[in-house]
């Protein structure tokens, strides 16, 4: 962990605690944080950027296992304009994600905490939609998230 990230992780560890009653870390090593909402979890990263400073990304499975029609693509990106904080993005594997990130050195609680409930409202609410108009699992449905 370079001296940004865990300046940045050691600022934002109270305000997650302060917020998210039922976060958690999963690996004490590793600058991460895990929020449960309803069917989704968002994944708190505290990264790198640059050579003196620090991001955090938030981040959230939405849907995995589904055919990444242009029917389902046009619809993410045009759900992306209507979203104030965050974007739909698809990762290596073919999974569909919501993330935001911030500038670590500059982040204050109010921000942090905007970012993480836009990235869970929106993981919580698009994954119904997104299965049953077409198909795939919900990351809940799949244990790819930790849900109370």
């Amino acid at each position: 962990m370079t001296p940004a990230q865990k300046s940045c992780h050691e600022k934002i560890a109270p305000w997650i605690k302060e917020f998210f009653e039922q976060a958690f870390v999963p690996e004490p090593s590793e600058p991460l944080f895990v929020v449960p909402l309803g069917s989704a979890a968002a994944m708190i990263e505290v990264l790198p950027w640059g050579d003196n400073d620090s991001m955090i990304r938030t981040w959230s499975y939405v849907v995995t296992g589904v055919e990444l029609s242009s029917l389902l693509l046009h619809f993410l990106l045009r759900q992306n304009v209507a979203m104030s904080f965050g974007a739909f993005g698809i990762d290596d594997d073919g999974d569909i994600r919501f993330e935001h990130a911030l500038v670590g050195s500059t982040c204050d609680p109010n921000e942090l905490c905007a970012s993480v409930m836009a990235v869970l409202r929106a993981a919580d609410h698009y994954d119904d939609e997104i299965v049953e108009r077409w198909g795939g699992k919900r990351a809940v449905d799949r244990h790819l998230v930790a849900i109370d």
